[in-house]
């Protein structure tokens, strides 16, 4: 009595097994009066039967439901999760594979995790869409990670391959080109440019022909103006800034000026002083009186980028190759394989988008624009990695001759050791506009190493530079060990703290950051046994 119940459960557990038993009984029902009529138990046994069929393709449906299995064995038949709306704030991005295994930052993991908390603040302060930091230490990378968008439109996030503008970091890459020309003797840096560049018309001031040479080229003492155009304006601002800080120095001074109570001697004794600070800080006033001596070579701080391109330009000539090309020899030497030039219509893998806030303060892209005019002094693109090898090769070159002694199978630097102590050695009448501790060198920012009390404030020696340009921000700084004699021993160069940021929004003051991280990750390291 019970057969037929029977076989249809057992088809109905089977794919289309029901379907198929529905059929054979519907086909029964119209077969007419020459079949044999079921008995009358036959319903109950159906009921049975459907009940036992509907039971197992309900456990079938469960475990379909059922929580998705481990990365390992995916269920290729289950359906895809619906997709997450992205966050405001992007996770970090995942570790690029030169990462150094995760015992190495492991050992400096506090440093890791106070540096991300202080990117975060400083991101979050600034409004950046994405920023992207690289540590090294002693050589070794030990940190790379990116925070927030690379582009925001299409959810693109951060992460250690992304390829930004490294701005004025290009003047520190293009001194390398310049070193080595003149390490080989085909450049010289103190005869007049015209003995490469003969086109570049000679210039004059007041009346007086001035020789510009490719050393005041190199630490803007040339007297070439940037991209401001109006000369008064910024003699004006310059002179504002030592009156402010004429101020800030001799507050005491001003305070008797004010007590005499005569407005027009006050005036006149703080145009005097205005004067005499002005030609201490070797600046000038905004109504200079015409001499015949007035301009000193060299004696007057004006940053430049228009100055680095006549710079490339010296360089084709004592080369004999186009500059582009000798760079990229340098870049393929120092394996920064990532570092071009920012041109429009390449296909650049990783390639950022830039920012910048409008006068509503709504994120929106930054115009185009073409920094072929400024390869030389702010046009190339670069990652954190890239930028950490050149730092590293640049502490190699510097610090190699001290280890010499100690260890005589040490390689050659790309730069030699003289050259890179010439390179950050501070060079007078400068300015570092980035940290005012420091002054302008060849190519880099240098803070020489001080302390003027016991038990206070130690400002210990680095080298850095900082960029802008339109939707970007950068920073390079090199933070090398304080060595001595002893200290040499079993160790190898370079010794010391290199730290990359790069972010896609411009205006974005990154030095003291990266000091801070420097620092930071110093500190570990003069922890560890």
């Amino acid at each position: 009595m019970y057969r037929l119940p029977l076989t249809v459960t057992t088809r109905a557990a089977t794919p289309r097994g029901w379907a198929w038993g529905c059929g054979r009984r519907g086909a029964h029902h119209r077969a007419g009066p020459g079949l044999p009529r079921l008995g009358p138990g036959w319903a109950g046994g159906l009921g049975l039967g459907l009940g036992l069929a509907l039971g197992v393709k309900l456990a079938g449906a469960l475990r379909g439901a059922a929580p998705a299995a481990p990365p390992a064995a995916p269920d290729p038949e289950a359906s895809p999760q619906a997709e997450q709306p992205p966050p405001r704030e992007q996770p970090l991005a995942p570790r690029s594979p030169q990462t150094p295994t995760a015992s190495t930052p492991r050992r400096y993991a506090r440093a890791i995790d106070s540096s991300r908390d202080l990117l975060h603040r400083i991101k979050d302060e600034v409004g950046a869409p994405g920023i992207v930091v690289g540590v090294s230490v002693d050589g070794k990378e030990i940190w790379s990670e990116g925070l927030g968008y690379a582009d925001v439109e299409n959810r693109v996030p951060c992460k250690p391959e992304t390829v930004m503008r490294i701005a004025s970091i290009s003047k520190s890459l293009t001194m390398v080109a310049i070193a080595k020309l003149w390490e080989t003797g085909k450049l010289d840096l103190d005869i007049p440019v015209q003995h490469y560049v003969p086109e570049f018309p000679e210039k004059e001031y007041e009346g007086e022909k001035v020789s510009v040479t490719t050393r005041l080229l190199i630490s803007h003492l040339s007297g070439i103006r940037h991209y401001e155009k109006d000369m008064k304006k910024v003699k004006e601002e310059k002179a504002y800034k030592a009156l402010k800080m004429m101020k800030e120095m001799d507050s005491d001074q001003e305070k008797e000026l004010k007590d005499k109570g005569d407005k027009n001697n006050e005036k006149n004794d703080f145009a005097k002083a205005k004067i005499e600070q002005d030609n201490e800080s070797k600046g000038r006033n905004s109504k200079p009186v015409k001499k015949k001596n007035d301009f000193e070579q060299g004696s007057q701080f004006l940053y430049s980028t228009f100055g680095y391109t006549l710079l490339a330009a010296i360089i084709e000539r004592a080369s004999g190759y186009k500059f582009l090309d000798y760079m990229q020899k340098i870049f393929h030497d120092l394996d920064m394989l990532t570092t071009v030039q920012e041109e429009h219509e390449p296909v650049i893998y990783n390639r950022a988008r830039f920012y910048v806030y409008n006068k509503k303060r709504h994120l929106v892209n930054t115009p185009y624009v073409d920094n072929s005019y400024k390869w030389a002094g702010g046009g190339f693109l670069s990652t954190v990695g890239d930028l950490l090898k050149f730092g590293n090769a640049m502490l190699y070159g510097y610090q190699v001759g001290l280890f010499k002694n100690s260890n005589e199978n040490l390689l050659p630097g790309y730069l030699k050791p003289e050259t890179m102590v010439t390179i950050w050695t501070p060079v007078p009448n400068t300015e570092m506009s980035w940290d005012k501790e420091g002054k302008y060198a060849m190519a880099w920012g240098v803070v020489e190493k001080k302390q003027t009390y016991g038990s206070c404030r130690k400002q210990r020696h680095y080298a850095s530079h900082t960029g802008g340009a339109v939707g970007a921000s950068s920073v390079l700084l090199v933070l090398p060990e304080e060595l001595d004699a002893e200290s040499v021993r079993n160790k190898v160069p370079p010794r010391g703290v290199v730290v990359s940021i790069i972010c896609n929004m411009q205006s974005v003051g990154l030095n003291s950051t990266a000091l801070k991280i420097a620092l930071e990750f110093d500190k570990d390291r003069a922890d560890m046994p």
